[in-house]
């Protein structure tokens, strides 16, 4: 291999590599985005009136879907031993909740201090319900909400396979 010399060749070949690898990143972030989330865009239907929404199991196991709360775009992970929908106390003010009282919730931490609150909207694919209690989690540090039976408890659901099929009742 040549050597290189002036400290121009040597800039353009730091440059080079540096875009190789920055390509490389934008090509593949996709793909660890898909599998992390395979439902960015979560396939729904209506069926006889009733809105269908069809998610993918991640690699994890998990139904990960991206949705809405009060027309904020969220994250949501499919949580059946979540009694409400548990919100990082963190995304309050962006997603425009009001807190409505004060309890305990225990979760796999231990129990955490919460306050309850209710979404105007919700919606994934074209599933949209309204007023769904919710709690706001201090404990909770990411942006991901779980999705819990205050949710699920309005719907129909089925798994077959690494497929869960959420119909409006």
């Amino acid at each position: 291999m040549a050597q290189i010399s002036s400290p121009m060749g040597k800039t353009m070949y730091l440059l080079a590599w540096l875009c190789g690898l920055a390509l490389l990143v934008f090509v593949f972030q996709d793909l660890l985005d898909e599998q992390i989330n395979p439902n960015q865009q979560p396939r729904s239907e209506f069926q006889n009136g009733q809105a269908v929404v069809y998610l993918q199991r991640n690699r994890a196991g998990h139904y990960v879907v991206d949705g809405e709360i009060n027309g904020q775009q969220v994250t949501f992970m499919v949580d059946t031993g979540a009694t409400n929908v548990s919100i990082p106390a963190h995304l309050q003010q962006q997603l425009a909740l009001t807190p409505r009282g004060q309890g305990i919730a225990r979760t796999a931490n231990g129990t955490v201090p919460i306050q309850f609150t209710q979404i105007n909207n919700l919606a994934i694919g074209d599933i949209i319900l309204r007023d769904v209690p919710a709690s706001l989690n201090p404990g909770m540090q990411s942006d991901q909400i779980l999705l819990g039976m205050s949710v699920l408890r309005q719907l129909e659901f089925t798994q077959r396979g690494d497929t869960l099929i959420l119909k409006t009742l």
